[in-house]
């Protein structure tokens, strides 16, 4: 297959476009390399694509409309999938317009091109943010019309934006949602990157609210297999992807503290109106309809995202500090 990869120097989308060049798919991958984080650990994770003699790598924006169009006349695609994305709960509530820009109109302009070219099969990553104060485990068919902060109400948007064309032009649409990813090579701005580089160089750790918050922590490479699953159904669907283990945030913290040997000296923040208490996917229909299962333990998890730390541990001291 030939797929079109969005975001792709991404924390998520860099690790499904490697899965699927090792089954032998030819990747085009586009992304504004923005400063949001470091560019460097972008760069990085590219540079890790460029091994494979069937990548091709667009710098460009999916907001850019024309330049979209341009990429879709050049290559006949049988997918694209959309991991392209402003994220950050917090941040959105700081500046959401280029959260609509990016999150909306930048997946207009793929649904659009997707229409015009014939390219009928189209993945959307989408948020566990969407399920805010819903009851747990958070299941698919419950309402998310209630975000929180802009970033899940512009991916909320997205969403229902798949739904027209599927409805409209018969694309084959399925929405992934993602709980809480980590892994190695991960986004700065997220708490266990941060920790971790954090604990390291002694630096103090922020930690809003009272550490109790629980998260579905979900481990890169289970996220980037189901991602890849999801081209093999038709029709539109939403399905969660989550470990289906809700943790405590101090229980990785100290986990993390194991894996260093070392010490936490934590920040207590107030929890941000924008954060949500717990997370717990219900990923039943992720097991029925895509025969998948997450395989990596959170501890399991840990250790290998600090074994990744230690590796590298002078590139990531070098990068930028994400806000």
């Amino acid at each position: 297959m030939v797929i079109f990869v969005t975001g792709v120097a991404g924390f998520i989308a860099s690790k499904v476009a490697e899965m699927l060049l090792q089954r032998g798919d030819t990747v085009v991958g586009i992304d504004d390399i923005n400063d949001y984080y470091d560019p460097a650990l972008k760069n990085w994770r590219l540079k890790r694509l460029y091994e494979y003699s069937d990548f091709i790598f667009v710098k460009g924006d999916i907001v850019d409309y024309e330049v979209v169009k341009k990429i879709f006349s050049q290559y006949d695609f049988d997918a694209c999938i959309n991991l392209a994305a402003r994220a950050g709960v917090r941040a959105s509530v700081q500046d959401p317009w280029v959260y609509l820009d990016t999150n909306v109109k930048g997946t207009i302009n793929l649904l659009e091109c997707c229409k015009d070219r014939g390219v009928k099969k189209f993945v959307l990553a989408s948020t566990s943010s969407l399920y805010g104060f819903n009851e747990m485990p958070f299941s698919e068919t419950q309402r998310t019309d209630t975000p929180l902060a802009p970033y899940g109400a512009t991916k909320k948007a997205a969403e229902a934006l798949c739904y027209s064309y599927h409805y409209l032009y018969g694309l084959d649409i399925i929405i992934p949602r993602y709980f809480t990813v980590y892994g190695p090579a991960g986004r700065p701005d997220m708490s266990i990157f941060k920790f971790i580089k954090n604990i390291d160089t002694g630096k103090p750790i922020p930690v809003f609210g009272d550490g109790k918050q629980k998260r579905d922590f979900t481990y890169i490479d289970d996220i980037a297999d189901g991602t890849v699953r999801c081209l093999d159904l038709t029709g539109y669907e939403i399905i969660n992807l989550g470990n289906d283990n809700s943790v405590v945030l101090m229980y990785v913290i100290n986990l993390i503290e194991k894996a260093l040997n070392k010490k936490a000296n934590i920040n207590w923040l107030e929890r941000h109106p924008a954060d949500v208490e717990a997370t717990w996917a219900d990923i039943s229909k992720a097991r029925s309809m895509l025969g998948w299962q997450p395989k990596v333990k959170i501890e399991e998890g840990i250790e290998r995202t600090v074994k990744w730390y230690m590796d590298n541990r002078d590139f990531v001291i070098s990068l930028k500090e994400a806000e």
